[in-house]
């Protein structure tokens, strides 16, 4: 039988019970549109958490302080260990390749300002630290190295901060913020950055140099963070080969010794969590193929049920001189139009509801062709391996007893 006639009689019959075969498709539909909806959105997620890491800096080295432990495991006493000023400053000395290094000095305040009063992050840096956090300023400019050195009363203030004590039209520039009834005065305000991934506003803050935080406002005589950037990826690794070596030397460990501080490496980070967010993406793509093997099976079942009705219309087929592999290559097709019509349903489904989360929560999604391309092609296979029992038992129907089926 000539393929064309076959594919025809197939979409005819499929025609002739539209509804029967939507809702046999229904399933594929909504397994398509799943795996495309879950896959968008696991990409968005990947691609919100590399946003996050890259806008923690470039080639950044994180170094925070941390408590001693042996070989054993045993705590030496020493939970509180402590960064120095001077190890930053036998850092920036010692390791080569370094481009910028900040130390960093955090605590939360009240700022007054205007007659308001607003509950803030105050964080001591030096003047390197927006250019190693890749942060700049919409307008004004960053204390110098001699205002640091001076234990100078000046900082720049973040937006929200800005807002919140002295109105959203009104510039902080030249203004005085008082903390801890110590007034610094404003130089500068920082560009909108927005919440972190922990949901903290990086928008509400006051930056001030390191040693007027330490001298004036929170006493410390010691450091908890140091941030280094690095000048290219391929000295990342050395860099904080040396910079742990250098503080394991500086901080007297013996070799059985764990180190009393952590480096944090931004390209490992955003290594793990680029692996961790991919795994969620695969997880959430194969959880939702699980409706396409329901759908294949509801093909399966409505397919059987269709030979079952049509055995009389087999046997006419058959003795008229249909072959056995016309009567398989029908029904099959009948299977897997009904899949790749419910592919294409859910493709649209699967992407206009990505789109609209996008619209809706303003979250970004991406959709991935590969997903697209991979449920499409997978729903036909679907058609394909779900059908072809039904296929195969029609095929095999003998024609005198089909005849005789009532």
């Amino acid at each position: 039988m000539n393929p064309l006639v076959i594919l025809r009689s197939a979409a005819t019959s499929l025609v002739r019970h539209k509804m029967r075969s939507l809702l046999t498709a229904l399933g594929v539909i909504i397994g398509v549109a799943a795996v495309i909806g879950l896959v968008a959105v696991g990409n968005g997620a990947q691609a919100k958490v590399n946003d996050e890491i890259a806008g923690l800096g470039k080639n950044l080295l994180l170094i925070f302080a941390g408590s001693r432990r042996n070989a054993s495991g045993v705590s030496s006493g020493l939970g509180g260990a402590q960064l120095t000023l001077d190890d930053a400053v036998a850092i920036r000395r010692e390791v080569i390749g370094l481009s910028a290094l900040s130390p960093e000095v955090r605590t939360t305040g009240q700022a007054v300002a205007n007659g308001q009063n607003w509950s803030t992050s105050i964080i001591g840096v030096s003047g390197d630290y927006l250019s190693i956090r890749q942060w700049s300023l919409a307008s004004g400019v960053m204390f110098t190295p001699t205002e640091e050195r001076s234990v100078a009363k000046v900082g720049v203030i973040g937006t929200k901060l800005a807002a919140q004590l002295f109105g959203a039209n009104h510039d902080p520039i030249g203004q005085t913020v008082r903390v801890k009834n110590i007034p610094f005065l404003i130089t500068g305000v920082l560009t909108s950055k927005g919440a972190n991934l922990g949901g903290q506003d990086q928008d509400d803050v006051l930056l001030i140099p390191y040693t007027s935080a330490m001298r004036r406002v929170t006493g410390d005589t010691t450091l908890r963070v140091i941030d280094i950037q690095v000048g290219s990826d391929d000295q990342m690794n050395a860099a904080q080969e040396q910079v742990e070596a250098l503080l394991r030397q500086r901080h007297r460990l013996r070799k059985d010794d764990a180190n009393d501080f952590n480096v944090l490496n931004q390209a490992e980070l955003a290594k793990t969590a680029g692996n961790v967010t991919q795994a969620l993406t695969l997880l959430l793509g194969a959880i939702a193929s699980v409706s396409l093997v329901v759908g294949g099976i509801g093909i399966m079942n409505i397919m059987l049920v269709s030979v079952t009705e049509r055995t009389r219309e087999i046997g006419i087929r058959l003795a008229i001189g249909a072959r056995g592999r016309d009567i398989l290559w029908q029904f099959l097709l009948e299977a897997v139009l009904l899949s790749c019509l419910g592919g294409v349903i859910g493709i649209g489904l699967g992407v206009g509801g990505a789109h609209l989360v996008t619209a809706a929560s303003g979250f970004q999604t991406f959709v991935s062709w590969f997903a697209v391309a991979f449920a499409f092609g997978f729903s036909a296979a679907v058609g394909i391996f779900f059908g072809f029992y039904p296929a195969q038992k029609a095929a095999r129907l003998d024609p005198i007893d089909a005849l005789r089926y009532e």
